[in-house]
């Protein structure tokens, strides 16, 4: 949630900057200001009539003990009406409050100067690109049709459990499926995040605070009886772990890391883009998530992004580096970079990571704060990324490393498989 003040001081920016998201948020900004002019309004009048109303108050209890109990009483109808002045007023001031903030909710965050302006995904600028693609064998088939050869996943089964887009994984597939998992937190863990387990549902304090609600319900599963939403990304509870913290300015920075499976209705999602692996209600992902010094926080966004690339050489598959652009940032993020694996078979780029900095956007609605130098509370900057979401990365392991003698298994993963090809 961006901050009245910031808004305030920079409506120009503010709105300039939005509209690399294709928003024309004049009309937004400006009512933001208007109610928060009305609001401080509001508060200044409460503050003076609980004064004039304290005042009285010691002036009636000095008149009584001098005996003068008439200019007392006639006191003391005037703090009657007084009370009733600032009963009248807090109400007034709550519901300012609470229309400016949800006013505020529905303001997405300013993107960084370097995002470009762009509509989709198709304005997206790709900033890196490393690895060969591999030149498969004749008949080389998609993830989905090796996952039948192999019998590794079942589609079909999940789909009779659950539905579509609730894959089972078995055998040598579910084994390879804990191999990646436990790979990614030994990487992530090895590079100093510390691991959490974390739950798989959140109440709607958690959803608020990292900016998935209001914004995002018709993407969450929700547990209407208890009001709990299933996780979309180990991000919620893991940056709600912060929520209403105080760190101290040498506790900086925090890193954790977390394996959990994630939930999205993907509603409206059809056609053969979404085929296999490649979108699922029901998926695994590892995460990193950083608390970071505002100074700091463009430094570690680089070096998230140096880390995923690191895991993506070991795996050896070939992957490029987008930087998304206005249209395609998400509602929180200030900067994202998306990480694609080449799908050799299906002759496409898979998203299989993105890493944000979302500055103090989340940490406002969390209420995440450091105390600094000088003694204040200032709001901290928070971060995460995938390393990694698993369905894509596999499905790219599955493709691009087919031989006609079955799938070989990355060099890296197979301490972690105990076997080096699927046949």
């Amino acid at each position: 949630m961006l901050q009245v003040p910031f808004i305030r001081e920079n409506k120009a920016l503010v709105i300039e900057r939005l509209a690399k998201r294709n928003i024309d948020a004049n009309q937004m900004i400006t009512d933001v200001i208007v109610f928060d002019e009305e609001r401080r309004q509001i508060q200044t009048e409460l503050d003076n009539t609980l004064a004039e109303s304290n005042s009285l108050s010691k002036e009636i209890g000095n008149l009584y003990k001098s005996g003068e109990a008439q200019k007392a009483n006639l006191l003391k109808e005037k703090t009657t009406q007084l009370k009733q002045v600032s009963k009248e007023l807090t109400e007034a001031l709550n519901n300012k409050s609470e229309a400016l903030k949800e006013l505020l909710y529905k303001i997405p965050n300013i993107p960084n100067e370097v995002v470009p302006r762009g509509n989709s995904e198709l304005d997206n600028e790709e900033i890196f690109k490393e690895g060969d693609i591999p030149v498969l064998h004749e008949g080389a088939l998609p993830h989905w049709e090796l996952a039948k050869k192999y019998d590794i996943i079942d589609f079909e089964l999940g789909n009779k459990i659950a539905g579509a887009g609730f894959p089972v994984y078995k055998g040598k597939g579910a084994r390879l499926q804990r191999a990646l998992i436990a790979y990614f937190l030994d990487k992530n863990t090895g590079a100093g995040y510390t691991e959490y387990q974390l739950p798989h549902m959140v109440n709607e304090a958690s959803g608020i605070g990292t900016g998935q609600l209001p914004d995002k319900e018709g993407q969450m599963y929700h547990i209407t009886e208890d009001n709990l939403y299933l996780i979309p990304t180990a991000e919620v509870p893991g940056t709600n772990i912060f929520r209403d913290v105080v760190l101290n300015e040498s506790e900086l920075p925090v890193g954790i890391t977390g394996y959990t499976p994630c939930f999205r209705r993907e509603a409206g999602s059809y056609g053969a883009h979404v085929r296999g692996l490649n979108r699922l209600h029901q998926f695994d992902k590892v995460e990193i998530i950083r608390v970071e010094h505002p100074s700091k926080s463009y430094e570690a966004l680089d070096g998230m992004v140096s880390h995923v690339k690191d895991i993506l050489k070991e795996l050896k598959l070939p992957y490029r580096i987008l930087r998304l652009c206005g249209g395609d940032t998400s509602f929180a993020s200030a900067l994202t970079y998306d990480f694609e694996v080449f799908s050799t078979a299906q002759d496409r780029w898979l998203e299989i990571s993105s890493i944000s900095n979302f500055e103090t956007f989340q940490a406002n609605r969390l209420k995440l704060r450091f105390k600094n130098s000088e003694g204040k509370n200032e709001l901290a900057h928070t971060l995460n990324g995938s390393s990694l979401a698993l369905p894509r990365v596999l499905a790219g392991i599955l493709e691009n490393y087919q031989t006609e003698n079955g799938i070989e298994i990355p060099k890296v993963l197979q301490p972690y498989t105990g076997f080096n090809i699927i046949d």
